[in-house]
């Protein structure tokens, strides 16, 4: 059973919160101060600290630093956004606002434990050479990078093919560029090919070469890409893209170690380390006969799993930051940050583009924004649909610089009442819904309307006809 430490000044949250967690199976303690959670436990005993932000005496990203190890999840709320962000970037592993729903701390405990437990398992068992030792030009530390960082060190000096697989614009270039510095071919150039890019009645001259002659416009002899590779690496992007003739005549380099340019009855030997990317599903693909089978088991030697940006936890801001200082040296902006609500909308937007999307955004708004000032997540052009709300869509709308996460009421109840979340929540409505319209009431709770609405319809919380008419204004 999970062991977890509540530090929090408030009864009512406290005792709320504790009741939660027990029912959900965890071993909860709890304390009003971080003064009281270091005098009365060890905090190495704990599985995961969640402690309030603003806490009597000493704050509580004091206990980052004191717990060590163990996980601390901040809870704060809209009031005492920076100081959120900057837990985060103290080490907290996460923070989430006040009020919060039940199901979202719960989930929240389960991914935090579950990552620290697996890190843990992990840091039983370090590949040799290979902990904390990061990759040239890519940057994050999470511990999905630190184990990708760790197999391209121990594949990289080998002469396996790799297939790189991962969304667009997570960097798998990067991924190949790095496979190659730190292989025994270094010193020769890696040579790059997206086979989406080449049209598909050329690709086979491209790479494999052809003889004059051997086709209308084959005017004189060439060496394909495959051949100016000999000795280093060919990096093929977008693999799943080759047309099933340049497959075979692929599988061909890799069976034989030879390359056949088209013309000609001649083939010649050739030395080449493969790296193949793809977004795809090549097994798939190849179950359905787009794919040569015979080729992917060729190819699916060694696989590195790229994660999307979004599954990267605070490598997101270090991966904005970056790119932050980047551009504002090139374009000459000293001065430049990110603001509170931007940071919000970069660390909780799902980035379908990734990588690359991340690096369009800071970049236009570098461009946009006056030097000394602070970005707004106006400039970054975010879709802010596409912006996570702990997993809930915000049918509310978050526009004209509405905070992106949830928001803490105005008001806070006696702490000497014995009240649930869901308590606090049914009064709190009961109590404004008389002089707040839907949209109103759901930004003060912090939640979408369609949550509010939900809720309504689980406590039994009907909308009169003053809050109905409120809405509709």
């Amino acid at each position: 059973m999970s062991k977890i430490l509540i530090v929090e000044d408030e009864m009512i949250i406290r005792n709320a919160l504790r009741k939660l967690l027990e029912r959900n199976k965890y071993d909860v303690s709890e304390a009003p101060s971080v003064k009281e959670a270091t005098g009365k436990f060890d905090l190495n005993d704990f599985d995961l600290i969640i402690s309030d932000l603003r806490l009597p005496g000493a704050p509580g990203t004091d206990l980052i630093k004191l717990a060590g190890n163990v996980p601390v999840l901040i809870m704060t709320s809209y009031a005492s956004l920076r100081s959120a962000v900057d837990s985060m970037r103290m080490g907290a592993v996460d923070y989430i606002a006040k009020p919060f729903d039940h199901e979202e701390m719960v989930t929240a405990v389960k991914r935090v434990i579950g990552k620290a437990t697996a890190a843990a398992q992990r840091q039983k068992a370090p590949e040799p050479g290979t902990e904390n030792r990061a990759v040239a030009g890519m940057i994050g530390n999470s511990d999905i990078m630190r184990e990708l960082y760790a197999r391209i060190h121990k594949v990289a000096p080998t002469s396996a093919t790799v297939l790189v697989h991962g969304e667009t614009g997570t960097g798998k270039e990067l991924v190949a560029k790095a496979l190659h510095e730190e292989s025994p071919r270094r010193k020769q150039q890696m040579i790059s090919v997206n086979c989406a890019a080449i049209p598909e009645t050329l690709i086979e001259s491209e790479l494999f070469g052809h003889e004059k002659g051997a086709f209308t416009g084959a005017n004189t002899t060439r060496d394909g890409l495959v051949a100016a590779a000999d000795g280093s690496t060919l990096f093929l992007d977008e693999i799943g893209e080759l047309p099933l003739e340049a497959q075979a005549r692929l599988l061909r380099v890799l069976q034989e170690g030879e390359v056949r340019p088209i013309g000609s009855v001649e083939s010649h030997k050739v030395d080449v380390r493969l790296i193949a990317a793809t977004h795809r599903d090549l097994r798939k693909l190849a179950k359905e006969g787009k794919f040569r089978e015979d080729l992917y088991f060729r190819i699916n030697v060694v696989q590195m799993e790229l994660p999307p940006l979004r599954d990267r936890g605070r490598d997101i801001l270090t991966l904005a930051e970056a790119l932050l200082e980047r551009f504002a040296k090139e374009m000459n902006k000293p001065g430049l940050k990110l603001a509170p609500e931007a940071i919000q909308a970069i660390t909780t937007y799902t980035w379908p583009g990734n990588v690359r999307e991340l690096e369009n955004a800071i970049q236009r708004a570098v461009i946009l924004c006056e030097a000394g000032k602070e970005i707004s997540h106006e400039l970054l052009d975010i879709d802010l649909d596409l912006v996570r709300m702990d997993d809930e869509p915000d049918t509310a709308g978050s526009t004209g610089g509405e905070p992106l996460r949830r928001q803490a009421p105005p008001s806070r109840q006696d702490p000497n009442e014995d009240l649930s979340l869901e308590d606090y929540f049914q009064r709190f409505v009961l109590e404004h819904q008389d002089t707040m319209s839907e949209t109103e009431l759901a930004r003060k709770l912090g939640v979408s309307r369609k949550c509010l609405w939900e809720r309504r319809q689980r406590l039994g919380i009907p909308r009169n006809k003053t809050g109905s008419a409120s809405s509709a204004k």
